[in-house]
């Protein structure tokens, strides 16, 4: 495998590929998470990340079987389900994985059109094309399995009015904390086992009608001790950017392989978010007690030599321990939370892109690192 490959396409090739989308994505629709108290996660993402109440499904709704909280910030939107009695498919999810993403919801013209083309290519349907209808319209929802036991649900809304779905209700609350500036959903990396990437990255790309726009080796993600492997997978408008990652060999046990034993299987690893002033979202993140990665202080001796004139301040993004990398379109700025729940499994990215369209390939060593003393200190290296 070469260090890095990147794909470009020329303009006009672009026009023709649209033209020849058979499952057209408009973006991100929601994220939905399996947690053990869907009342606390939802707060948690208020208080801590500056999302808003959006809606609720429970008792109070006719939902018998479970309670669902929906937040919203900019154009992400957040499910947190929990299960209401014992032994349900939710429970046993939760016993094995922990708190974790489900369903990766994306927002498409006709739900029935892209099941179909998915099954067709080779899909294992996990929901039929369903209508869901209330007095503010109604929406079409299907679903696919992919990497273990995550979901793609296709969710088509174009005749729905409502705050949410079907079967929900506004959730009106006093407390709505000032946003901390997330935008949208810029990309979510999945990790899969040794020997699986490939596997996956061939389903994106025949399955939905993805790309392969990068593609990073174990030269390229590796420090003194760990690696791994990943190949970047995007839709046909670049909405949609699922990174997939997969272990290497080395010589103690990467973060991938943490996450797989933690996780109990593949999933999300991360979430990243995007903003628009990544200086004032992490100040304020880290005000509500959002942890982050540090990297060593050295890490922006040298930063502008190596990635050229930027129009951050440096001691700020010292400060705060922001990382800057360039492409050829531009430069990006990022920063990782450390997991946020109790297993060392998902976490969050913040970035904010002026111009760049790359994933930070020259913060690996640094980030990685800062990885492994989180994974020391756990004794899991």
């Amino acid at each position: 495998m070469s260090s890095l490959t990147i794909v470009r396409k020329k303009s006009t090739e672009s026009v023709t590929s649209s033209m020849n989308d058979f499952m057209p994505i408009n973006g991100t629709d929601y994220v939905e998470f399996y947690v053990s108290n869907s009342k606390q996660a939802a707060h948690f993402y208020k208080s801590a990340l500056g999302f808003h109440s959006l809606a609720y499904s429970g008792l109070e709704t006719g939902n018998k079987k479970t309670e669902s909280y929906a937040v919203a910030q900019g154009k992400i939107k957040f499910v947190f389900t929990s299960p209401l009695h014992s032994g349900t498919e939710i429970g046993i999810h939760i016993d094995q994985h922990g708190d974790g993403v489900k369903v990766t919801a994306l927002w498409v013209d006709d739900a029935t059109l892209s099941f179909n083309e998915a099954i067709s290519r080779g899909a294992t349907p996990y929901l039929s094309p369903t209508k869901e209808e209330d007095e503010f319209g109604y929406v079409v929802r299907s679903g696919i399995y992919a990497y273990g036991e995550v979901v793609h649900i296709f969710v088509e809304r174009s005749k729905y009015h409502g705050v949410f779905l079907p079967g929900f209700k506004p959730w009106k609350t006093l407390y709505n904390p000032e946003s901390t500036g997330l935008e949208y959903v810029d990309h979510m990396v999945g990790n899969v086992e040794l020997g699986h990437m490939n596997k996956w990255v061939k389903f994106y790309q025949e399955v939905m009608g993805f790309k392969q726009i990068l593609s990073f080796d174990d030269k390229d993600i590796s420090t003194e001790y760990t690696a791994l492997m990943s190949k970047v997978m995007s839709n046909n408008n670049g909405k949609i950017k699922f990174p997939i990652n997969e272990p290497a060999a080395g010589l103690k046990r990467s973060q991938v392989e943490e996450y797989l034993d933690f996780y109990e299987g593949e999933g999300v690893q991360h979430i990243a978010m995007a903003t628009h002033d990544i200086i004032k979202t992490v100040s304020q993140l880290k005000a509500r007690g959002i942890e982050f990665l540090q990297v060593p202080d050295s890490y922006y001796d040298n930063l502008v030599e190596r990635i050229g004139s930027i129009e951050e301040d440096i001691e700020l993004l010292r400060d705060l321990n922001i990382l800057v990398d360039r492409d050829e379109e531009g430069y990006l700025l990022q920063i990782f939370s450390k997991t946020v729940q109790a297993r060392p499994t998902l976490f969050f990215e913040i970035i904010q892109r002026k111009g760049a369209t790359s994933f930070g390939k020259g913060n690996f060593k640094a980030l990685f690192e800062a990885i492994e003393r989180e994974q020391a200190l756990r004794g899991t290296l």
